[in-house]
Parts: C-alpha cells; sequence; structure tokens
C-alpha cells in the first residue's frame, strides 16, 4: 500500500504541535506523520510521546541537539525513504503557518515536487509585520536571479515530494543546514534531476504561538546559498563548453 508521510521539525514547538497533529489527522486520518524534534528544551518531545499513545500514526524522531532545519529535514527524508511503500512526503512548519487544508491539493497534482506558494495569484501572507514581508519577498527575488529557477517562492517550507524523485537527491551535496536548505532542494530537483516541479496558491498564517526561529545566521546563510548555487551553475555550464 502506497504512503503518505509528513516531516514536521520541532525546536520549541510544545504550543503548537498538539494542535496542528490533531488537525492533519482530522482531515487526513490514514497520513502517516514523523516530528523531527532537536531535543527542545520546552518538552515538545514530550508532547509527542504523549500524542502518541492515541495516534499510531505519529512518530517522533529524536536528536540529541539543535542543528537547524536543513539538517532535521535531511534525518526525516532518509528516515522515511527507508520504506519501501513511501510515495509522497510532505513538508510542513510546525508552528500552525500552513494550514492542512491544502493537504489535499498538493497530494492532487502530478509533479515531482510541488509547492505550497506564498507568491503566485491566490496565495498571500495573513498577519506578518512589513519587514519580514520585505525579508521573505526580497529573499525570494534574491535566490531566482541568482539561482535562475522561475519559481515564484523559492523558500516555501510547504512541498509535497514525489518520493521517486527525492531517492535520487545526493543529500552529501546539500549543505545549507538551515532554511536556505528549502532553496537548496528546489534547486536540485529543478535544476539538477530535471524533476517537474509546480506552484499552488496557499494563504500563509503567522504562527499559532512560540517565536520565531529567524536569526542572523540564518539571513547569512540564505544570502550565501543561492551565490554558491549560481556558481555551481557557471561551473556546469563551464564544463559542457570547454571539457
Amino acid at each position: 500500500m502506497k504512503e503518505t508521510f509528513i516531516l514536521l521539525p520541532t525546536y520549541n514547538e510544545r504550543e503548537n504541535i498538539s494542535f496542528l497533529v490533531r488537525e492533519i489527522m482530522t482531515r487526513h486520518e490514514t497520513i502517516r506523520i514523523v516530528v523531527i524534534d532537536d531535543n527542545s528544551p520546552d518538552g515538545t518531545g514530550s508532547v509527542v510521546r504523549g500524542l502518541m499513545k492515541e495516534i499510531p500514526n505519529l512518530t517522533l524522531l529524536s536528536r540529541t541537539q539543535k542543528q537547524g532545519l536543513g539538517e532535521a529535514y535531511k534525518a526525516g527524508m532518509k528516515h522515511v525513504l527507508a520504506d519501501p511503500n513511501v510515495e509522497r512526503i510532505i513538508t510542513m512548519d510546525a508552528d500552525g503557518s500552513h494550514s492542512p487544508e491544502y493537504i489535499s491539493t498538493l497530494l492532487s497534482r502530478d509533479a515531482d515536487l510541488i509547492i505550497g506558494s506564498r507568491y503566485i495569484k491566490g496565495g498571500s501572507i495573513q498577519n506578518w509585520e512589513p519587514w519580514r514581508y520585505a525579508l521573505s519577498y526580497g529573499g525570494n527575488l534574491y535566490a531566482g536571479v541568482l539561482t535562475g529557477i522561475p519559481l515564484k517562492d523559492l523558500t516555501s517550507g510547504f512541498m509535497c515530494f514525489r518520493a521517486e524523485m527525492l531517492r535520487k537527491v545526493d543529500f552529501a551535496k546539500i549543505h545549507a543546514s538551515g532554511y536556505a536548505f528549502l532553496i537548496e532542494m528546489k534547486f536540485h530537483i529543478f535544476y539538477t534531476l530535471r524533476g517537474r516541479v509546480t506552484e499552488v496558491p496557499i494563504v500563509f498564517k503567522n504562527r499559532r504561538g512560540g517565536e520565531s526561529k529567524i536569526s542572523n545566521h540564518i539571513i547569512r546563510e540564505g544570502l550565501k546559498t543561492p551565490l554558491r548555487l549560481l556558481l555551481f551553475r557557471i561551473g556546469a555550464l563551464y564544463n559542457r563548453l570547454f571539457t
């Protein structure tokens, strides 16, 4: 039986995780959820272990320390790809920003990667401060110019991967450890593996509770990663032309 997994990376999401897991299961009772927790000091892992007693489709992947969103996703992807029955893998923010109402839309599209987009027609962002919107929108423009990927929301974390395509990804070549991982994964699916990628509109909501994880490190990595990917493209073009 082919299965769909949802990956939820967490760090201090005690206020949000229970509500999100229950809402997902209400809408999709057969879907499987894997929470990847980076040893949250607020007890997120304990909350998930409690939920597992009543939700058999819920799994907790505990890590020893905080290593970043990208590393959490890589661990989760490797974990679920070990299951021969996995067909689709969905990534979502664990803070309630991504509504489970869009899961059916993501699963209905025929592509190797379907992205829940805030910046295409029909998509939007609710209750963000102007500086956060400017940072996100500007970051997407910057990443799009340097990577050459014709997508509107390169930093979206609401994605649905075809497992067959994800198995082709060489995770050792995905270097971003933070939110820039989201850009780098799209780059490798679209540019390196020539996968079929599409976007669907979503309404992105501000987190339900807790604090934003945006930091100076995340911003710096977000600036460096598209530049590194541009150099990769230039190197690949040079090799095709002159070697």
